[in-house]
């Protein structure tokens, strides 16, 4: 472990344990395997497949993984115990590069409440659990569950322990999401300073997003010598997720000069990786997610729109096709200027003068205000208005909206329109409403 680059991030993914158990996350045994084979192609390092003792689902989902996957670590998680353990040995066993990751609580919070164990009996379990784990793998990593409500000199002694009996990535997770980047850089570089054994070993964080600090924390654990990060696509995890993997992926790409830090990504793989994961759960990230939502790359505001003609690196700090995503988008709304809009319609082939872009750009304005974004064929009509042209259009023929409360009824719309070609075209919908 001493040959590794020091400037090289292990990229650790639980999507498929850690995110997979949060509410509305479930996924079937065929998206697991999808997302398996996707996170290898991105590049991840480390796949946390499942928690194999957890169900006979789980085991089975991590046992053909292991089998299916090639490219990255294969990772089961064990509780402490010697069932967990032997049953994680089996689920992985096939795999390329076989993991156990087994845990045990460390807070006093957890000793008391949780385990009714002291100091003492935890530490035996964890040095017990390692191995028995090294037995069955060469690659055993252990955490320290809820460390950063741990007292600091009993995590020292914990993890000196572990690595003494075999442990060769130790892991510091903010099981509750409760720490800030200063608490973890500091924990951190303590625990490189005074943990014995540190050098042989990799030093992992694990960071949870209930105060919105996940990425902001582990970016704070390798400043402090981590060089594992254990993340998710999306973001996705239990309560508020964990730290999003395109996140921090993409903020030490773009900060290079800030961390000095690299990983085996595939950045061109992010969005399709996260699109992937969206159709395999039905949970769409929201619209201004961070790097992969629909609005990261789009600009609507006039002043931005204007700057982006002239340059993308006025308002764009990374290029969306390094993420997969095939280009910037300017949306034509309210706030649109006059540069955007002469812009697309030079685009669609208009060659207007001055006085014709005024007064387009005069009725595109009121049409803006009465409409969340404008199309090419608003922009073609608008300007066959302005001069003189004949359109081809569509023709209302009727429209119904129907609305009814109660459970079981759906708003419902239909409309008959007449197409360019003198055919008609019929549609109908439901939805949530007011408006879709």
């Amino acid at each position: 472990m001493t040959a590794i680059d020091p400037n090289r991030v292990i990229v650790f993914d639980t999507s498929l344990r850690d995110g997979e158990q949060a509410p509305g996350f479930s996924m079937n045994p065929r998206g697991k395997r999808r997302l398996a084979h996707a996170l290898a192609e991105l590049g991840v390092d480390v796949i946390e497949a499942g928690f194999p003792s957890a169900s006979p689902d789980d085991f089975s989902a991590v046992a053909g993984i292991a089998r299916e996957v090639r490219g990255a670590s294969i990772a089961g998680l064990a509780r402490a115990t010697r069932g967990d353990i032997e049953a994680c040995a089996r689920a992985v066993e096939h795999a390329e590069r076989p993991r156990i990751h087994t845990f045990i609580s460390t807070s006093p919070l957890h000793r008391l409440h949780k385990l009714n164990m002291d100091k003492a009996q935890v530490l035996e379990s964890a040095v017990a659990a390692v191995e028995l784990a090294k037995r069955y793998v060469d690659d055993v990593e252990f955490s320290a569950e809820d460390a950063i409500r741990t007292e600091p000199e009993y995590l020292i002694e914990i993890f000196s322990a572990v690595i003494a009996a075999g442990a060769r990535t130790v892991n510091v997770p903010d099981t509750v999401g409760y720490s800030t980047p200063t608490e973890v850089r500091e924990l951190f570089a303590r625990l490189k300073r005074e943990v014995v054994g540190a050098d042989s070993v990799i030093f992992s964080c694990h960071c949870h997003n209930d105060l919105g600090l996940a990425v902001a924390n582990s970016l704070a654990a390798l400043e402090g010598g981590a060089r594992q990060v254990e993340c998710t696509i999306n973001g996705i995890g239990e309560r508020a997720g964990n730290a999003a993997l395109e996140e921090l992926v993409m903020v030490l790409r773009t900060r290079q000069e800030r961390y000095g830090l690299s990983t085996g990504i595939n950045t061109q793989k992010l969005y399709p990786t996260s699109r992937l994961l969206q159709s395999i759960t039905g949970q769409e990230v929201q619209r201004n997610k961070a790097i992969i939502g629909e609005n990261a790359f789009a600009h609507e505001a006039g002043i931005h729109q204007h700057g982006m003609l002239k340059h993308r690196a006025t308002y764009e700090i990374m290029h969306p096709e390094d993420v997969g995503i095939t280009k910037s988008e300017l949306v034509l709304g309210k706030h649109s200027g006059r540069h955007a809009l002469k812009d697309r319609l030079t685009r669609m082939g208009y060659s207007l003068d001055e006085a014709e872009t005024d007064k387009v750009f005069a009725s595109f304005k009121a049409l803006a205000d009465k409409k969340k974004e404008i199309y090419d064929a608003d922009l073609e009509a608008l300007v066959l208005a302005v001069t003189g042209g004949n359109a081809s259009s569509y023709q209302l023929l009727s429209l119904s909206i129907q609305s009814a409360t109660g459970e079981s009824r759906m708003p419902t719309a239909s409309v008959r329109l007449s197409t360019p070609d003198g055919g008609e075209v019929c549609e109908a919908a439901v939805g949530d409403g007011p408006v879709d």
